[in-house]
């Protein structure tokens, strides 16, 4: 694997599993044990090194919320689903680790995956600590700021201009000051490494779950079929024209299609995802359903009856101009 691949790391504050060859761990069953052993419960990330790519998992108790990748393009977001299915059933190459971390440590992590950095000040010299740190005191800065020295990554959280919390990669113990000192100590190389910030860090954002996408799908086409099945033979051609003209406001519903496999899957949040299905789904029932005969809110029912907890949990009913008992 490439070597800005193969040397990357990150802090931990505990190692659930060491970097260990992709060959010898089933992810499946790995994250199965996340979300069901109560000791495994944890936030925390999976990263796992491919040959030409890699991928973090990010947990928290023990659920998987959110996936990055890092390939030939650099670094972004990706669905869940589509960061388990870049992972071979059988690999013969590759490594895998499951890391404890903290959620403000994620958090870091993934705004430093997937942010444009802040500019440094043209005459500021950020690898002179004696500069960095009377700069960052003088503005006041609230943010995460990332050390990354020759692939080992750190992260500095500030509040008003002061390092509030510290993680690191490098073995560090003792107060605040006492671990910055460590990691900017003659031999560290992190003089000579790349310094970026990110302002107002935010949390975790968590995707919709992958099991929540299969149900929207499945709850589309079932629809969609209902209407055909009912006399409305146009009802795919009026499906796939209302997500296209849908899709400009909720590009989530690029993720969807009717009848054939979806392009590629959604990133997106629960409220994101549901208010995005909601306008779809209303606006095929307003063109398509039989409003007297077969009243829209006696479809929804009978339709997502058996997922009807989970689409209540979602806000999807909410989100439908009828009222569904």
């Amino acid at each position: 694997m490439p070597a800005i691949v193969a040397g990357l790391k990150y802090p931990h504050s505990r190692v659930l599993l060491p970097r260990t060859r992709l060959a010898y761990v089933h992810l499946k069953n790995l994250l199965t044990d996340a979300k069901r052993d109560r000791a495994a419960r944890v936030s925390g990330y999976v990263a796992i090194w491919l040959p030409e790519e890699f991928l973090v998992l990010y947990l928290q108790r023990g659920e998987v919320v959110n996936a990055t990748v890092m390939d030939k393009t650099g670094w972004h977001p990706t669905a869940i689903a589509s960061a388990l299915e870049r992972v071979p059933t059988e690999p013969e190459y590759g490594e895998i680790c499951f890391h404890e971390a903290e959620d403000e440590q994620l958090a870091s992590m993934f705004a430093a995956q997937t942010a444009k950095p802040d500019d440094w000040p043209a005459e500021l010299n950020v690898h002179d600590p004696a500069a960095l740190f009377p700069f960052l005191m003088s503005v006041m800065f609230d943010g995460v700021l990332e050390v990354n020295s020759e692939g080992t990554i750190n992260y500095l959280v500030f509040r008003a201009g002061a390092v509030d919390r510290a993680f690191l990669s490098i073995p560090a113990t003792g107060s605040i000051v006492e671990k910055v000192a460590k990691l900017f100590a003659p031999g560290t190389h992190t003089t000579d490494g790349r310094f970026r910030r990110w302002h107002a860090l935010a949390p975790l954002p968590v995707q919709a779950p992958p099991a929540l996408v299969q149900a929207y799908r499945e709850l589309g086409n079932a629809l969609v079929q209902r209407l055909v099945k009912d006399g409305r033979e146009s009802a795919p051609a009026i499906a796939e024209q209302a997500r296209l003209n849908l899709i400009p406001k909720h590009p989530e519903l690029d993720g969807f299609s009717i009848g054939k496999k979806p392009p590629r899957e959604p990133v997106a949040d629960t409220a994101q995802l549901t208010t995005a299905v909601a306008s779809w789904l209303s606006e095929v029932m307003w063109a398509t359903a039989d409003h007297e005969g077969s009243p829209p809110e006696s479809l929804l029912k009978e339709l997502t009856w058996e997922r009807r907890h989970m689409f209540q949990s979602a806000g999807f009913y909410d989100r439908m101009p009828w009222k569904v008992m």
